[in-house]
């Protein structure tokens, strides 16, 4: 061992600061951007509120002429009453707008997946016991073919 390599330290887990994990996805995200060049990266996102509380949200970027969703989420009590349908439409209507041709989604729920494919939402891909017991599903929705 050199003595510069005395003066490394590894952190482990929880002995990460936040920034710095913050900072290390950051530096993923900006090469890959970089490598693929020409991103056009925005966030995206909805809310749904009853006064000041949260019902329901969804948020995601699009990014390459996709929206890639990343959450989407609907308050226990109000689960079952289409929120989360009508946040996923209001993500695609400002993807659209923005000039999206199609949109991705990610689930390991099962019951959602099925929601998604009666939304327009096709199966392209999936990962038996991605987690043990859940599958990962992987769901696109053409608005528009790519030239």
């Amino acid at each position: 061992m050199t003595s510069a390599d005395q003066s490394l330290i590894w952190r482990r887990d929880a002995e990460v600061p936040q920034a710095d994990l913050d900072a290390v996805r950051a530096g993923v995200l900006l090469y890959g951007r970089q490598q693929a060049q020409g991103s056009d990266a925005r966030d995206i996102a909805c809310a749904l509120y009853e006064g000041e509380r949260l019902l329901a949200g969804a948020q995601g970027r699009t990014e390459f002429g996709r929206l890639y969703i990343n959450y989407l989420w609907v308050e226990a009590e109000h689960r079952g009453q289409g929120l989360g349908s009508k946040c996923l439409r209001q993500l695609e209507a400002q993807a659209l707008q923005r000039g999206c041709i199609d949109a991705l989604i990610e689930t390991l729920s099962d019951d959602t997946a099925q929601i998604d494919e009666h939304l327009g939402y096709v199966c392209i891909a999936h990962v038996h016991d991605y987690v043990p017991g859940f599958t990962r599903h992987i769901l696109l929705k053409v608005w528009k073919p790519r030239d």
